[in-house]
């Protein structure tokens, strides 16, 4: 079973596959390290995308602090920046106790030109003793939404184990089908699920944290100014919109489009706190962190009758949708392009919204499925391997597409064409098909258009 607390996690920016991942594989790897070896050197080896965007999605430095023993929801933005500081000016690392030689320059490899055997986002950790013979070996790979597995394991099977649940989420097809049965909404079909799990206060305890955790990104981002890190030099843009739209709200006309601002400015502030390393949720990813907390503040600011539990609700419900897209094809950019990423955060956002709005079940397919569908074949091509270009905007859109998709579906009995299932196989044959390049290597597509000097 894949759980709101496997979609949902808190961490830092800016990538979820190339930062969050990445942590959480050099703290497996320390962990994996028994303590009564004397570890003399660590290099680590970044393969294919994580190669070739590592350095713009912080994967050097992330690495770093899950070999310090740090993983991503414990660990705040300036913490972090002060670990790296350290290791870089003193060329040591700390590692389960020992203190160890480290030279960023060296001991950290980019390979380029090793094609990994099982995924695109691999990376190796190799201890060794004094006299230079390894200790322990370990090889990773990170799948999207800071999810990693074993390299030498085929399936996901050892990191989201089975457990028996009410209700599998295995298909679009039977998520409708057992709310037809049980009477239940998709969120209390999840619900169900969860509380099967852990108890009832546990499940409602998190959802608020990465709800407050969500809106707490949106006004972060809304207060901060400044240039983002790295060679592009991108301004943030969402504390100026923000002053200009509350200027306007004294206005006596105000254009009826005024509202998709608000929108696009709540997903720009988060996605900017996220390429600025700041604190953000996967939802799915980090690189789609935008979305939904952008369609949720949507919901929570501009719709009448909005609640707490409307918002719950949302979650719930994306939930299912989200784990739908994990399970049956990919949330990961560097397998199946931005369609997994935004594509995917869009479409849990427009069932999210529909439910929380009161959609029948029907409905809350169809408007996820209509998210999706107008996602398909979307690239990953990030200019300088940064998270910004094209990728803040893309969010900003991907929240209005999510709200037009809810509004879409709503509008509508549910009956349509084009099933989820079939979308969903549809994205992941897709990426399949897509070539390398546009798959989160900043290879192809805008990244090689635009000059960058």
């Amino acid at each position: 079973m894949i759980s709101l607390f496997d979609l949902f996690r808190i961490g830092l920016g800016p990538s979820s596959s190339h930062t969050v991942g990445p942590m959480r594989a050099g703290h497996a790897f320390a962990e994996a390290l028994p303590e009564s070896i004397s570890v003399a050197r660590i290099q680590v080896t970044l393969y294919g995308s994580l190669a070739w965007t590592g350095v713009g999605h912080a994967t050097d430095t992330a690495v770093l602090l899950g070999l310090e023993g740090w993983l991503p929801d414990q660990i705040s933005p300036n913490d972090a920046k002060q670990v790296i500081e350290k290791i870089q000016s003193t060329k040591h690392l700390t590692l389960r106790g020992q203190t160890i030689p480290f030279e960023p320059a060296s001991d950290t490899v980019f390979d380029y030109e090793t094609v990994p055997p099982v995924h695109p986002n691999t990376l190796q950790f190799e201890a060794f003793d004094s006299a230079g013979r390894s200790l322990l070996r370990e090889r990773y790979c990170s799948i999207g939404g800071g999810f990693i597995v074993p390299e030498d394991h085929s399936t996901e099977a050892t990191l989201i184990p089975p457990v028996a649940v009410p209700y599998d989420v295995i298909s679009g097809r039977k998520l409708l089908d057992d709310c037809q049965k049980s009477g239940l909404t998709i969120a209390g079909l999840i619900w169900a699920n969860e509380t099967t799990l852990r108890a009832d206060k546990d499940v409602t305890a998190y959802i608020d944290r990465i709800l407050d955790t969500m809106m707490d990104c949106i006004d972060r981002g809304l207060r901060e100014d400044g240039i983002l890190p790295g060679k592009l030099h991108v301004k943030r843009r969402a504390r100026t919109l923000h002053r200009k739209l509350e200027s306007g709200t004294r206005w006596n006309q105000r254009a009826p489009h005024e509202i998709m601002d608000w929108v696009s400015l709540f997903a720009i502030a988060v996605n900017e706190e996220n390429a600025a390393g700041g604190r953000v949720v996967t939802a799915p990813t980090n690189g789609a962190s935008g979305v939904i907390p952008a369609v949720l503040r949507y919901y929570r600011d501009f719709c009448p009758g909005a609640s707490r539990e409307g918002m719950r609700d949302f979650l719930l419900t994306a939930t299912a949708i989200g784990a739908l897209f994990k399970r049956n094809a990919s949330i990961s950019g560097a397998e199946v392009g931005c369609q997994g990423e935004v594509g995917v955060a869009c479409s849990m956002a427009a069932a999210g919204l529909a439910a929380a709005l009161g959609a029948t079940p029907d409905q809350v397919e169809n408007a996820a499925e209509i998210g999706m569908e107008h996602h398909l074949g979307m690239t990953c091509d990030p200019i300088g391997g940064l998270v910004q270009i094209p990728c803040i905007e893309r969010n900003a859109f991907g929240a209005i597409k999510a709200i037009n998709a809810a509004s879409l579906a709503m509008r509508g009995d549910g009956v349509h064409h084009v099933s989820l299932d079939q979308v969903i196989q549809t994205m992941r044959e897709t990426g399949a098909d897509m070539n390398h390049r546009y798959k989160e290597t900043s290879l192809g597509g805008l990244a090689v258009s635009f000059p960058e000097c």
